[in-house]
């Protein structure tokens, strides 16, 4: 009996130690897992990154230098074309338009008036011409009266003034005869009409040679804005035409509050434009004005234009053309050596940033950093860490100073 009541006392103390042992398996605390990044030392820049297009710098429209029929254009956008020679476009002066019944009788009346007014001017020249050889008579007696001081000279300047005038009044009579003559004309030219024989054989000489329009440039057929034969105004665009190659360049739409920080000759990376590797480029210019545009959310945003101008040779960027989609990173900042933390490690706390460094004892440590620069992954530190602390990467709102962690691992 002394001995089963024995071994039951060693059975009860075992069983309550192997339960012990097990709840304090379950309720010791265990290291917070987080993920760990490594303070480095490295070059470091700074962009405003944005979606661009390319553009010709200076494209031209070829246009209709007269209102007239448009023959078909044969040339399709990315032919190439030189300047002065490639004939881009041909056209045939414009017939003239068939005149209803009303108008053909206003225009008959508008030439009887001309004829008219024609005659008016020719009986006023022969009234002039008339006035004319008496004054000259009158002068040639004056003259000869005054040789003989039979008139004074006051009466021989009258005589001679009123010569002049009338030859001054004949002057006039020919020039609104010549006037008279070209309403006539005019008067003329609007009764003609497509049912005029002398105008068909005019038509069909202009037909035969028709207006040739050669090319501005040198370079590439950029669009065909009107391809089929057709009637067009004066001034009527027919096709537009860009050198590509070395005329090419790349307007990017910045925020406004991003063109502040970007200057005229800042590095730029061209990024995502179909080709292999990235190209370089400068900013040229900066618009000094701003518009309002509309985001994919709908909000309002004031944006800017800045050119950049491509760099290096223009073989790597050959294959790029007008309106093309590109990403632009423009270098504002940048340095070739500096202590480099994430930008998830940091936080703010008390208007200070701060971060939550690892020792090796598996302790995290709160400690103060000072920053510098921060262009959204990585953060430049100017006081606080050295290379190779390791931070907590987005630290929880549970982790405290001195909370023992752990690295977490992958699946």
């Amino acid at each position: 009996m002394a001995k089963k009541r024995q071994s039951r006392r060693v059975l009860t103390v075992v069983a309550a130690l192997a339960i012990g042992g097990a709840l304090a398996a379950a309720f010791w605390p265990k290291p917070m897992l987080v993920d760990l990044g490594e303070v480095t030392r490295g070059p470091m820049v700074v962009t405003v990154d944005e979606e661009a297009r390319t553009q010709v710098r200076d494209p031209y429209v070829v246009s209709t230098p007269i209102a007239g029929r448009l023959m078909r254009v044969s040339l399709e956008p990315g032919d190439f074309v030189e300047e002065g020679k490639t004939v881009v476009a041909q056209m045939l002066p414009i017939n003239p338009a068939a005149l209803d019944i009303r108008t053909k009788e206003q225009a008959r009346a508008a030439i009887a008036a001309a004829e008219a007014a024609l005659r008016v001017s020719e009986a006023d020249l022969n009234k002039a011409l008339a006035d004319r050889g008496l004054a000259e008579e009158d002068v040639k007696r004056a003259r000869a009266l005054f040789k003989q001081d039979t008139i004074s000279r006051a009466a021989l300047d009258r005589a001679e003034s009123t010569w002049k005038a009338v030859q001054a009044t004949v002057d006039t009579s020919r020039a609104a005869i010549s006037m008279r003559v070209a309403d006539l004309n005019n008067a003329e030219a609007r009764l003609i009409s497509f049912d005029d024989q002398g105008l068909y054989g005019v038509a069909q000489s202009a037909e035969a040679n028709p207006i040739s329009l050669p090319s501005p440039i040198t370079g590439r057929v950029l669009r065909v804005i009107q391809k089929s034969e057709t009637t067009l105004g004066a001034g009527a665009p027919i096709l537009e035409v860009g050198d590509t190659t070395s005329d090419l360049e790349v307007i990017v739409e910045l925020l406004s509050t991003d063109a502040v920080r970007v200057t005229i000759g800042d590095r730029v990376i061209i990024t995502n434009w179909g080709g292999e590797g990235d190209l370089e480029g400068v900013v040229e210019r900066i618009d000094p004005w701003g518009f309002t545009k509309h985001s994919a959310l709908g909000v309002e945003e004031q944006r800017v234009n800045a050119v950049i101008r491509f760099a290096g040779e223009p073989d790597s960027w050959s294959t790029l053309g007008h309106g093309f989609r590109v990403e632009t990173r423009i270098v504002v900042w940048e340095a070739e050596d500096t202590l480099i933390v994430p930008s998830s490690a940091l936080f703010r706390q008390d208007g200070k940033w701060m971060v939550f460094v690892g020792g090796e004892n598996g302790i995290a440590a709160l400690r103060t950093v000072r920053v510098g620069r921060n262009n959204g992954l990585e953060a430049q530190v100017l006081d606080g860490l050295a290379a190779g602390d390791r931070v907590v990467l987005y630290p929880s709102a549970g982790l405290m100073d001195g909370t023992t962690i752990a690295q977490r691992t992958a699946n």
